[in-house]
């Protein structure tokens, strides 16, 4: 997701795609993909989705240094017909939804530095293909992506990109999952942070509430830290069937007449899995 008002930057096509231009990216850009991988690989197997390391595996992202995106998108073609595309950074929303859509996945093609090796505030090439690309192999959250990028192009119709970026947030990103008795993740954005892996499954601050549409629609979330209630879907396949059986031109109108939701709310309705301290929210407010 990407502000509207962002400038397209010389040297960009149309659809804001660049070259990748792999073949200049330095040993040290390459070491730095390795260190983050193998910091991530090593202790994601017991949390994250098994589909998640099953595209790992399948799209040879085990190899050591950056990955080549025609190499990728050559293997992801194969499996479920994505591509993955390089553009200069965040782009804007319609060009975000168009690219979904049609079932390419925009990345950037930086690589952090080693000063912003645990946080940084653009997506970089790690977070984008490392914590996103795997599960574009699985075929039903590939279907759920390209439904959200057909969604996303129909909410311009109805102003209601702030709800449907809460979506993609609360699950695309920051998703966890329940498969058997345990919570997994699959959030791209906490697969990709050696620190969030840890705190989004183990820690007592947050809140871990079940999934619910409106619910995540109506609900605030933070850009700038660890989040403070994350969202269990119970499947992939229900999370595409509430996506593409949902009439959301009602939805967003109900939407616009409802309270939005803090960031730290539970309501009575909600499943709870975990009614979190928010301990780590409070200490870090007071910093």
């Amino acid at each position: 997701m990407a502000d509207v008002t962002l400038q397209r930057p010389q040297g960009a096509a149309e659809d804001w795609s660049i070259p990748q231009q792999w073949e200049r990216y330095s040993p040290a850009e390459h070491a730095m993909w390795d260190h983050l991988f193998e910091r991530q690989a090593g202790m994601l197997p017991e949390r994250v989705v098994p589909e998640f390391m099953d595209g790992l595996q399948m799209l040879r992202m085990t190899r050591p240094g950056i990955p080549h995106f025609d190499e990728l998108s050559e293997r992801l073609m194969k499996a479920t017909g994505w591509q993955v595309i390089a553009v200069p950074g965040l782009v804007p929303e319609r060009v975000f939804f168009e690219h979904l859509a049609n079932r390419r996945f925009v990345a950037g093609r930086f690589i952090r530095s080693p000063e912003q090796r645990d946080y940084l505030q653009e997506p970089d090439i790690f977070h984008d293909v490392f914590g996103h690309v795997p599960l574009l192999a699985n075929p039903v959250f590939a279907d759920y992506m390209q439904a959200y990028g057909q969604g996303g192009l129909r909410a311009h119709g109805f102003g209601s990109l702030t709800s449907l970026a809460r979506l993609y947030w609360y699950t695309v990103e920051f998703g966890l999952i329940r498969q058997g008795d345990a919570l997994k993740l699959y959030g791209a954005g906490i697969v990709s942070s050696y620190g969030e892996s840890v705190f989004a499954l183990d820690d007592s601050s947050p809140n871990r509430l079940g999934f619910d549409l409106e619910r995540v629609m109506r609900t605030h979330y933070r850009i700038d830290d660890f989040q403070q209630t994350y969202f269990v879907i119970d499947s992939f396949e229900d999370l595409l069937r509430q996506t593409v059986e949902t009439d959301f031109a009602p939805l967003y109108a109900r939407l616009r007449s409802e309270p939005e939701l803090s960031i730290d709310a539970v309501l009575p309705s909600d499943r709870v899995y975990t009614h979190g301290t928010q301990a780590y929210a409070r200490a870090r407010a007071i910093k």
